[in-house]
């Protein structure tokens, strides 16, 4: 079932949680990210290519050498987003998207605007990132 969103359509705690307009909305704001995600990656990418190091000074090869590092870091962090969205993205197909993985409660509108891969309420995350803190043998 394909929707149009009208272009400027906002999901609003009037409506059904994750009515279909709003699994839209959210599949499409997941899909933009992802080929920002991945068109900054082929850039990075293509300057890591271009990169063989032939700056004489020591200097020089120590600074490519820390963009590089920087690069491949960011690059990690950006793969796993993505497959971090790819997750969130099948589950709108199930339609298990927006709800607490602990508590099955909805996520809320707020946190899923702010961070639309989000798979805890709030309260369950706090309580996961407590009880990890607890069991940290540090």
């Amino acid at each position: 079932m394909m929707i149009t969103l009208p272009p400027d359509y906002r999901p609003s705690d009037a409506e059904d949680f994750m009515n279909p307009p709003q699994a839209e909305y959210f599949r499409q704001k997941l899909l933009r990210w992802r080929a920002d995600l991945l068109r900054d990656a082929d850039g990075t990418l293509a300057s890591l290519s271009e990169g063989g190091i032939h700056e004489a000074d020591i200097t020089d090869r120590a600074s490519v050498e820390t963009d590089r590092a920087l690069e491949l870091r960011t690059r990690d962090r950006a793969r796993k987003l993505i497959s971090k969205i790819d997750q969130a993205l099948q589950r709108i197909e199930a339609g298990t998207y927006g709800y607490c993985e602990e508590t099955d409660e909805p996520i809320g509108l707020k946190r899923l605007e702010a961070r639309p891969i989000a798979t805890m309420s709030i309260e369950a995350q706090e309580r996961h990132e407590r009880m990890e803190r607890v069991h940290r043998d540090d």
